[in-house]
């Protein structure tokens, strides 16, 4: 049974780094720091959209439409965070 919570917590552990890689890129792409054009940041940009879509639209169902404010990647983290804190 400990072997599939650590198991649990490195996935969680994964999703988190790419959470928190797609919200720091979504940053920087939006202050022009990073252009999506360069073929390695399209890459990594759209492989993270891809792997994060799912996730953030079954969020985005339930919250009110903030305008241009996505709130999703921090509602999915703290939902980690959650999730973790119960497996320990």
């Amino acid at each position: 049974m400990a072997s599939i919570i650590q198991i649990l917590l490195l996935l969680i552990g994964v999703v988190r780094f790419f959470v928190i890689a797609h919200f720091i890129m979504s940053w920087l792409i939006r202050f022009e720091v990073l252009n999506v054009r360069q073929e390695f940041v399209g890459q990594v940009w759209y492989t993270l959209e891809r792997l994060l879509d799912p996730l953030y639209s079954r969020v985005r169902r339930f919250m009110p439409d903030l305008g241009g404010i996505d709130l999703s990647p921090i509602v999915v983290l703290v939902g980690l965070e959650i999730l973790r804190i119960l497996l320990l």
